[in-house]
């Protein structure tokens, strides 16, 4: 089965009850989220607290959201791991578990290792072992490395590797990923609402978006007003919803989005440790931001 990568998917929060999955929670927020115009998800993302859950818990994760999403939907895992052998086997256990796609960030503990030969000789080998089909998972941010257009052109070129989300808010960086993966079925989305609408606008497909679990209409419409060329309407939605972005990524990250997700009516709960519930002062401003965009 071809997977459409056109469209909007939230790389969903990880739901914990007394610091373990809720599969009951989960249920609740996909049930929300099915009645959407979101094209899919992204389980096991950055926002999904990947780094803290085991190997036997991403699995089961994966298989608890094919279990409840609609099927409709796309499922697209993350899988990256430091080594390729690691990401290999993850990959292939998360085709079981019943991911559609993968999404893979790049290796990162040798930072200064990771050439553009390493890159590509990474993901090819992932790539030719995967039985799913692959994305690039580009977050210089968290990972120290970026990976340059010219190193994802080669790749573009593997019939199993998809697209890329870029988190790099650069957005001449996206116009040149876009630019030379033309025509090699590749798409390449945007990794933060923040720049949303002006990747749309150099050619981006979509976006993994963490704004999209608590505001997946408004998301969805940005694409929509920006296809049918109703500019000032997409321009004035996505610069409303800029300010409830910053806070839940840049400023208060996961632990925000969660929190933003409560008042929003769906289940965020805490987030598992080292990281730590929102003080009751973050908590309002949080939800004077989301006031002020018209989403309370």
């Amino acid at each position: 089965m071809a997977v459409c990568l056109k469209g909007v998917f939230p790389p969903i929060a990880t739901p914990f009850e007394n610091g373990e999955i809720s599969e009951k929670s989960l249920a609740f927020n996909l049930e929300r989220w099915n009645r959407t115009g979101l094209q899919g998800y992204v389980v096991l993302g950055s926002n999904g607290e990947f780094p803290y859950l085991d190997e036997e818990e991403k699995v089961n994760l994966i298989g608890l959201v094919r279990k409840h999403m609609a099927e409709d939907k796309v499922l697209i895992a993350g899988t990256g791991m430091e080594s390729t052998r690691a990401t290999i086997r993850m990959t292939k256990k998360a085709a079981d578990a019943g991911a559609d796609a993968a999404i893979i960030v790049n290796p990162h503990y040798y930072t200064g290792r990771m050439t553009a030969e390493v890159l590509i000789r990474h993901y090819t080998e992932v790539a030719d072992a995967s039985p799913i089909p692959i994305m690039i998972y580009n977050v210089p941010g968290f990972t120290g490395v970026n990976i340059a257009p010219e190193t994802v052109a080669v790749l573009a070129g593997h019939d199993n590797i998809i697209g890329m989300k870029d988190t790099s808010g650069n957005i001449v960086q996206v116009a040149q990923l876009v630019r030379l993966t033309e025509g090699k079925g590749f798409d390449v989305l945007a990794g933060s609402a923040n720049h949303f609408l002006p990747a749309l606008a150099v050619g981006a497909q979509g976006g993994i978006l963490a704004l999209a679990n608590i505001a997946p209409d408004e998301c969805v419409q940005i694409q929509r007003l920006y296809q049918e060329a109703k500019l000032e309407e997409a321009k004035e939605l996505h610069l409303r919803m800029l300010p409830v972005n910053q806070a839940i990524t840049a400023q208060m990250g996961v632990p925000g989005l969660k929190a933003a997700m409560e008042m929003r009516g769906y289940f965020g709960g805490e987030p598992r440790q080292p990281l730590l519930p929102l003080s009751d002062s973050a908590r309002e401003t949080l939800r004077q931001i989301l006031q002020d965009a018209g989403l309370l």
